[in-house]
């Protein structure tokens, strides 16, 4: 074995993988050779925030080969940390930090290795746990034939379910962001055997409160359901119905802002309230940020169409957070989590107030936050985050390793992937771990298909993007790499997300050509297909629910790393290049079934070019 001074990921070195409980006792050793003729060696610690290091000394223990190790053990109160090591020897004084990835060297200047200690009574939900996550844009799922009970007379119809989205003003009312397709609740209920088939165990719907526009984040009335959608009494029975299929409902919080068209701002006069844009006197006044009462207000992103709330006014905390407030009363309609939209822009009292009210009136409800970074340790809204130390977020949704896994499929080095799974894996706390919501597509960015392209350029208007017809060849090779990034996407710690249509065979650059309608009775039957068998793979499976994750490789266009729980481990393998790879062959795994791929020969596993292997290890009696 190759010793090194210290490597976080080695439970040699570390005793524990990864984020630690509050009160857990915590092993640290760090090995330096017996000629380095030590004196004394400490582990140098800070809290985040805080400006120095304290120093802890290590006690000489054991010896590994030429190898003298130094080590301690610590308790840690909840809160993110930094440390590295320092010794003094014959020869002077040195430093032992960070490298690139885990591994330790003798530095000064390195970097700190990060341990985040998150608190101890901190649970999250059992029941997504190995599950899979559809995600549904309301408007474009399934449009059940019933009557929609719509007396706004400022919204385009269309009667062409397959139709491209409106991408531009064509007349008054037919506009971007303004053509409804007539997707709604019922449809998505009339749907269920069809995403139980998909093995699916959580819908997370975008917005379905009243609001002024087919993506509907810009919020008119919280306590009311959109009457293109349906009613209240509608989304009570997807739940409902839902339930006895064992799938929970997810809704979109948008807390950040409301529409100025709302009950609340009254910008257009549409409600008999009297909005805070209307009057200072208004009950909703203190909800918005003015800086000149009525035209000039904070607003998100300078969009002045929706005015930012102001989560530190008492009355607003009460009216999202409160007993009779938003959160527990669509809770008590059935409904089994929520979906913060940019969670980082909101305060950490009032993600604090959200995490209360839920598990006060359903300890067993999901709470999700959207954060594109490592939400370990983002620095948003003033300072450090907590989202994910026990009092937050359940967890978040897992844009890192979709960046990852396209980079990877699109050119990078696998290692580049490994490093990013291993930095999600290593930071966040285990019970966020398994419940990361594994994306690679939502309603923010371009189809999966279309990323994949070839052909495929990032900055583009969306006249050029409407206009782009993908060839029978980038079609194809999409669809093989769609497959590759699907199983990455099942088999890695964390929970799928199927963003609608993906399964079915949809392509299209960002809004609106990611929020095409579901092409019911045109699915790629193959597609859908496999989607179903990963889907049984992955439910038939207990090490996906939070099984250990064990990379075996990860070099230039290739993975592979295995899944285990006791008495279940999973070998999964991709291969993104144009010529067969072939890797050893673990040990145990050679009397093992084949869920995909070839049989493994000569204790070789062969990984077909772009393709995938998963093998499941024989159980002995």
């Amino acid at each position: 074995m190759q010793y090194f001074p210290f490597d976080s990921r080695n439970e040699l070195y570390k005793s524990i993988y990864g984020a630690v409980a509050s009160d857990q006792g915590l092993r640290l050793r760090l090995l330096l050779h017996k000629d380095a003729l030590v004196h004394s060696a400490f582990i140098r610690i800070k809290k985040d925030g805080e400006e120095n290091f304290t120093e802890q000394k290590l006690e000489q223990a054991e010896f590994f080969g030429d190898y003298i190790a130094y080590q301690t053990e610590i308790t840690f109160d909840v809160g993110l940390y930094w440390y590295n090591f320092r010794y003094t020897s014959n020869y002077g004084e040195f430093f032992v930090t960070k490298t690139n990835g885990s591994v330790g060297t003798v530095n000064e200047k390195g970097e700190n290795w990060q341990l985040t200690v998150y608190d101890n009574n901190f649970e999250t939900p059992a029941w997504l746990k190995g599950g899979i996550i559809y995600q549904i844009f309301p408007d474009r799922f399934y449009n059940s034939g019933k009557k929609k009970d719509c007396s706004y007379s400022d919204r385009y119809f269309q009667n062409n379910w397959v139709a491209q989205p409106t991408f531009k003003k064509e007349t008054d009312v037919k506009f971007l962001g303004n053509d409804y397709f007539g997707g709604d609740l019922k449809g998505i209920t009339k749907k269920l055997p069809y995403l139980k088939k998909l093995g699916v165990s959580a819908i997370y719907l975008n917005p379905i409160f009243e609001a002024h526009s087919n993506h509907r984040y810009n919020t008119a009335d919280y306590f009311k359901i959109d009457p293109v959608l349906g009613s209240e009494k509608d989304l009570i029975n997807l739940c409902k119905v839902a339930k006895k299929h064992n799938i929970g409902i997810i809704l979109d919080g948008v807390f950040s802002h409301t529409g100025d068209d709302s009950v609340y701002f009254n910008k257009k006069g549409r409600y008999n309230s009297l909005g805070a844009y209307q009057s200072k006197s208004s009950q909703f006044f203190n909800w918005f940020k003015f800086k000149n009462h009525p035209n000039d207000y904070h607003s998100w992103w300078g969009i002045e169409t929706l005015p930012e709330t102001n989560e530190d006014e008492p009355s607003f905390n009460k009216f999202i957070n409160g007993e009779n407030g938003v959160i527990k009363y669509w809770l008590k309609k059935g409904v089994k989590g929520w979906r913060l939209d940019v969670a980082d822009e909101l305060p950490d009292g009032f993600l604090d107030n959200i995490r209360t009210a839920m598990k006060t009136e359903d300890q067993d409800s999901f709470l999700l936050g959207e954060v594109w970074e490592d939400a370990s340790n983002k620095i948003s809204h003033g300072g450090r985050r907590r989202f994910l130390l026990g009092n937050q977020l359940d967890s978040v949704m897992n844009y890192p390793f979709y960046e990852a896994i396209i980079a990877f499929l699109k050119g990078d080095n696998a290692d580049k992937l490994l490093k990013t799974i291993l930095n999600i894996t290593e930071n966040y706390p285990p019970q966020t771990l398994s419940l990361l919501m594994n994306h690679i597509g939502t309603h923010d960015t371009p189809r999966i298909l279309t990323r994949l392209c070839d052909g495929y350029q990032e900055i583009k208007d969306r006249e050029w993007q409407s206009s782009q017809v993908t060839s029978e060849d980038e079609r194809e090779k999409a669809l093989r790499f769609l497959k590759l990034a699907a199983v990455l996407q099942y088999t890695l710690p964390g929970v799928p997300s199927l963003y609608y249509g993906d399964e079915a065979e949809i392509f299209g650059y960002g809004d609106p050509f990611c929020r095409k309608t579901y092409p019911w009775g045109n699915e790629n039957k193959d597609l859908l297909d496999f989607y179903i068998k990963l889907g049984k793979i992955r439910r038939q499976n207990k090490c996906f629910i939070d099984g250990e994750f064990t990379p075996l490789c990860a070099k230039l266009g290739y993975i592979a790393y295995t899944r285990k729980t006791q008495g279940n481990e999973i070998l999964v393998a991709v291969n993104r290049w144009c010529d067969d790879e072939y890797i050893e062959l673990p040990k145990g795994f050679q009397n093992c079934k084949v869920l995909h791929g070839e049989k493994p020969k000569d204790n070789k596993i062969k990984i077909g070019k772009e393709n995938y292997v998963i093998l499941k290890k024989s159980t002995q009696r």
